[in-house]
């Protein structure tokens, strides 16, 4: 290994600049690493700026960040040239989860950094082992799951795949001790251990909530009040992302049978249009500005 464990990697590399990225770039700015976020183009490339530096801001305001909005400003750079990422000991992709994108991604990444950087993938549920194939250095390679939003989540999931270096899993523990997160280890099996599970609860509140048991108010409120969660499974859903859980779901359907079939609520709210927070309407209102 050539990072120091017991920290973040002095440069990261985020491959994507959405929420997901945003937010990752976030959590390492704010324990110390340079961080470089590549998107598609020059203009998603300044929207993600945009998003990164709003968020940091925000740290700073609620006194949880350690350094002046100008110093953060200084580590930070995006652009749409993944050759940006050269000099990243650690470059994580957050590109939509699709295979074909995974995979474009990653080979386009692993072509551009040295041979010794780290890859990892912030995936919720694709095989590790089926992106690392496509890898010339798979032991490099690794899952890191991060949870949204990514500021407030305190848990990353460190995925480990075969070919995976057993010292790179003990250095992603390091790394994400050092971002003030706890990190779990999971073999690689479909969806993991956090996506397998969650996405079992949320889908059986939908199927609940489509068979007239109860309202969504009532089935979350069964959940926080009742076992103590800190958000119901089917507003959990809309902050997630109702497109996203149903891709997840097909994936996990196709891999583990038909208890991760996607209710039929399901695929009609998202070929509405209504995919939770994001889009302004999912299981509940939201206010989409």
């Amino acid at each position: 290994m050539t990072e120091n464990t017991t920290t973040t990697p002095a440069h990261v590399g985020v491959l994507g600049g959405g929420r997901m990225g945003a937010g990752i770039a976030h959590a390492f700015l704010l324990a110390g690493s340079r961080v470089t976020v590549v998107e598609r183009d020059g203009a998603a490339a300044e929207a993600a700026s945009a998003r990164v530096l709003e968020s940091v801001d925000a740290s700073i305001s609620r006194g949880t960040a350690g350094e002046s909005a100008d110093a953060y400003r200084s580590r930070f750079e995006t652009g749409a040239d993944a050759a940006l990422f050269a000099p990243c000991g650690l470059v994580v992709e957050a590109v939509p989860e699709e295979l074909s994108l995974k995979i474009d991604a990653l080979t386009r990444v692993e072509a551009q950094i040295a041979p010794d950087a780290v890859l990892a993938s912030n995936t919720s549920s694709i095989s590790i082992d089926e992106l690392a194939a496509v890898l010339e250095h798979p032991s490099r390679f690794l899952g890191m799951h991060f949870f949204n939003p990514v500021p407030a989540s305190t848990l990353v999931e460190i995925v480990r795949g075969a070919a995976s270096a057993p010292a790179l899993v003990d250095a992603a523990r390091g790394w994400v001790q050092a971002l003030g997160k706890t990190p779990i280890v999971v073999a690689d099996a479909p969806g993991f251990a956090s996506s397998r599970l969650g996405l079992a609860l949320g889908l059986e509140a939908i199927r609940m909530l489509e068979d007239g048991v109860a309202s969504a108010e009532d089935i979350d409120a069964a959940m926080t009040l009742g076992y103590k969660q800190p958000v119901g499974p089917l507003r959990l859903t809309d902050i997630v992302g109702l497109d996203v859980r149903l891709g997840i779901a097909e994936y996990l359907a196709a891999n583990l049978g038909e208890r991760f079939e996607p209710p039929a609520l399901l695929r009609r709210l998202v070929a509405e249009g209504h995919l939770g927070r994001k889009s302004g309407r999912g299981f509940y209102e939201w206010d989409a500005s």
